[in-house]
């Protein structure tokens, strides 16, 4: 999934009645997105617990423990400090987007952005067609598909998906999606702790940001620990399919 749908979902309304998902579908999604999180969890903490045991006995530590535990500290220096800011310019990262009033006292934020080399009323168009019932996150469609969400293989253009109303339900599974807050034509779209937004960067170029932000208290623990790394991921892929698309339309008629 593309954004961070494990963490929040919301009931089916009138305007997506999802399938009834039944507690293998739920576990199948779950498995996909917090496998790999899980794994290298156990691994983290794992290393540490041999390393502190080899400590406390005098005694060296387990190359391979030593080397988990060196891992783990790299990726909270350097890696995640990255992937939380992807592909923004200074000040980027906590300037003030439309949005950031759904979730004004976050727990973690993540901002991530690219350049565009079209206007943004060229890059709206594949933002306003985003969805499971639409035309997918132009993301890994092949990862999606193995946890379960049926993504559709859409590469253009349909006017009939250029508007959404604010309260809908925008799915991102079978069995869940993110309401609606706000829909800026070119401008903005607004989801639960989920948002995009345009910017012009000259007279033919566009900044699109990516943002999320989790409250305080055990979602961020949750989120931090289990969804951040396949949210950059998937939200990674799914800002350069935007590029991709919205400056090559021509290529992006189905097959």
């Amino acid at each position: 999934m593309s954004a961070p749908a494990a963490h929040r979902a919301s009931s089916p309304t009138a305007d997506w009645q999802a399938e009834r998902a039944g507690p293998l579908t739920g576990a199948r999604a779950s498995a996909v997105v917090m496998g790999g999180p899980l794994v290298l969890l156990a691994g983290a903490v794992a290393s540490a617990s041999l390393v502190v045991r080899a400590l406390v006995r005098r005694e060296r530590p387990p190359r391979l423990a030593a080397a988990g535990v060196a891992a783990t500290a790299a990726y909270a220096r350097v890696v995640r400090p990255w992937l939380r800011t992807w592909g923004t310019r200074p000040g980027e990262a906590d300037k003030p987007l439309a949005g950031d009033e759904t979730v004004p006292d976050p727990g973690v934020q993540q901002t991530r952005a690219i350049t565009i080399d079209a206007p943004p009323e060229v890059v709206w168009p594949w933002l306003a067609q985003l969805g499971q019932d639409r035309a997918g996150f132009y993301s890994y469609r092949w990862l999606e598909n193995l946890a379960g969400c049926r993504m559709p293989d859409v590469r253009e253009l349909r006017p009939d998906w250029q508007d959404r109303r604010v309260g809908q339900t925008v799915p991102l599974h079978p069995s869940a999606g993110l309401k609606l807050l706000r829909f800026d034509a070119g401008r903005a779209l607004t989801l639960e702790r989920w948002y995009l937004a345009l910017e012009p960067d000259g007279p033919a170029r566009t900044r699109l940001y990516a943002r999320s932000r989790t409250p305080r208290g055990a979602a961020t623990a949750g989120y931090v620990l289990l969804f951040e790394l396949p949210h950059f991921l998937m939200e990674r892929k799914m800002l350069l399919g935007i590029k991709q698309r919205a400056e090559h339309p021509e290529r992006q008629e189905p097959r």
